[in-house]
């Protein structure tokens, strides 16, 4: 069984700028590649074709028009980047694999690594990493172990994310609710959406698209004290009370005799932040993500002083809501061209590439030492994501959780549509799920 290192994911960014992860080393591990003398001759010259996950533009303007040249001139190299769409990249990749055209380095969720270790498909990063300046290792640490299965490093992540409720002070005091007193628990949340809810206005809306749900569903389950999978991974657990009670109010919100939500299926991490209902003001509360929080804030700036994010809120047990380390860069086993691989990998969490990463993407920063920089005092919506840190919790990182993922989603949905009962169908992905977890 393999498993990411540590779960939830961090304690909480404090005011002397560090991160803490409880309860996590920093594995060992091998890595068959040389690795160890990475002088600044070894890694200059050839080629390297690397896969980005996602279509945000101002990322792929960044990352193709000024980081990629500029890695290419310092290194004498040729880089092939290709922006994937999320939902092609675990095909695409499979198809790459098989046919020998996989890429020297590609993102991913951390999902998906133990998955793709089991798989035999990535380079251990150990070596490589322990050749990084000592300061740099401590400034990364805590999004560093976030990358590693059984103690090894696998992935180096870009950045950190996570889901809050966004919600908006002037409709607030439209409705006659206190703009500065958010809700702080679900139910209460439902209550305010009913009084906020209109011909015109939704009172809450999680996010419903692809995949979505199931993040959704997580911060309700943890708030319910329900989790996901066994603590050794290899059974559901969501069939619980608190699973079904967390679905329950999940689809109240779009169902019954007051439903409070819309969009249901919406695709708001591919949609332009002004679009998204919250900027519209076709939602009162939506959940986002930092960056959704950061974009909406940037394309509608008049109304970034009625913007306000809530803490996570509590249900049955204490409040959670889905995040940890984001996406990240892995290197592929098949790679003819590791050294100038890890170059770029590394070049990718220098101080000032990382912190323009952030900036654009608005990931929560990977360097610990980013909150004192610019990107976090010029964004005061990403510091409540940063302190709302020990609260989130991550996806199970086991062999088969896209799997698994992709087979509670098709039920999650079924559901939301009132096709079937919250009861049922959490025992219909249960049912196809087991297997998957047990290695059947």
């Amino acid at each position: 069984m393999r498993t990411m290192s540590c779960q939830p994911w961090l304690a909480a960014l404090t005011a002397a700028s560090v991160l803490v992860l409880a309860g996590c080393g920093t594995g060992g591990g091998s890595a068959d590649t040389g690795a160890g003398t990475h002088d600044a001759e070894s890694n200059d010259g050839g080629s390297l074709t690397v896969w980005f996950p996602g279509n945000n533009p101002d990322e792929i303007e960044l990352v193709t028009d000024k980081l990629v040249p500029r890695f290419e001139s310092m290194h004498d190299a040729d880089v092939e980047v290709t922006f994937v769409p999320w939902e092609d990249v675990s095909t695409r990749l499979n198809t790459g694999f098989a046919g020998g055209t996989a890429p020297d380095v590609f993102g991913h969720g951390p999902a998906a690594a133990a998955g793709l270790v089991e798989a035999d498909r990535l380079e251990p990063l150990d070596e490589f990493v322990e050749t990084m300046d000592p300061a740099d290792l401590d400034d990364l640490a805590s999004f560093l172990v976030g990358g590693q299965v059984d103690g090894t490093q696998y992935m180096i992540p870009l950045g950190g994310e996570g889901r809050l409720i966004a919600y908006r002070k002037d409709l607030f005091a439209a409705a006659g609710l206190d703009p500065d007193g958010p809700p702080a628990s679900w139910t209460d949340a439902y209550d305010a959406a009913v009084q906020l809810t209109d011909d015109d206005t939704a009172g809450l809306i999680l996010q419903t698209g692809s995949i979505q749900r199931v993040q959704s569903f997580m911060g309700l389950l943890g708030s319910e004290g329900g989790q996901l999978l066994s603590e050794d991974g290899t059974e559901v657990a969501w069939t619980s009370d608190a699973g079904v009670r967390a679905l329950e109010y999940f689809v109240g919100l779009h169902q019954g005799d007051s439903p409070v939500s819309d969009l249901l299926g919406a695709d708001f991490a591919n949609q332009p932040a002004a679009q998204n209902p919250l900027a519209t003001g076709a939602a009162a509360m939506v959940m986002v993500t930092s960056g959704q929080a950061v974009q909406i804030a940037r394309a509608r700036p008049e109304l970034a002083e009625q913007i306000a994010l809530i803490e996570p809120m509590s249900g049955a047990a204490d409040a959670v809501m889905f995040g940890g380390p984001g996406p990240g860069l892995f290197m592929s086993k098949d790679s003819d061209n590791k050294e100038l691989a890890w170059a770029f990998m590394e070049f990718m969490l220098s101080a000032e590439v990382a912190e323009s990463y952030a900036e654009v993407t608005g990931q929560i920063p990977v360097r610990a030492s980013a909150v004192d920089g610019d990107y976090v005092a010029s964004e005061p919506l990403i510091a409540s994501f940063i302190e709302a840190g020990s609260q989130f919790v991550a996806s199970p990182n086991v062999p088969a959780w896209v799997e698994v993922r992709n087979l509670l989603d098709k039920h999650l949905e079924r559901a939301l549509h009132g096709e079937v009962s919250p009861r049922q169908a959490l025992d219909d992905a249960a049912a196809e799920a087991g297997p998957l977890l047990a290695g059947e």
